[in-house]
């Protein structure tokens, strides 16, 4: 089973009960935090600092800066697996400053974090906007994309940050 194909199909039974749901939600928790940790342990040696805070990003964003020169001379497989562990790393950045819970997006293919529910709903998607760096360079600058999500949080508004 890979990373997050467990949330990929939709639920159509109504019956399911609410603990199969919490221990779904636990091992996606559990599936995004191996995957953060994978992603510091592969990268401290040469990048220090990922320590899953908000600051951490801008170690983050020097990694992706030099991942840039070489990320289309990857194959898929590789690209797919650094969108993966990065994306997994901000993800965790958010929710273990910021709280949240987990959710599949069809939509993009991809997990989301939702914070601040039931009062509002303020969710970033990680993985692409990872890819879009890799692809674009600093015009998707990793810690000012994740500004615009503390901003929806301190500010407890409902948004999404793509």
């Amino acid at each position: 089973m890979g990373l997050f194909n467990f949330f990929k199909k939709k639920n159509t039974n109504t019956s399911k009960s609410e603990s199969s749901l919490d221990d779904k939600q636990n091992n996606f928790i559990n599936d995004m935090t191996k995957s953060a940790e994978f992603f510091v342990n592969s990268s401290s040696e040469n990048f220090k600092g990922l320590d899953y805070s908000v600051k951490s990003l801008e170690v983050v964003e020097n990694m992706l800066d030099e991942a840039f020169d070489f990320y289309t001379q990857m194959d898929k497989e590789q690209q797919k697996n650094l969108i993966t562990t990065v994306g997994s790393y901000i993800f965790e950045v958010a929710r273990q400053n910021f709280g949240g819970k987990y959710f599949w997006y069809d939509k993009l293919n991809q997990p989301i974090l939702v914070t601040g529910q039931p009062n509002f709903e303020a969710s970033i998607i990680a993985n692409d906007k990872v890819e879009k760096r890799l692809v674009n360079g600093v015009e998707d600058n990793i810690p000012f994309y994740f500004i615009g999500y503390v901003q929806l949080v301190n500010n407890k508004k409902s948004g999404m940050i793509v």
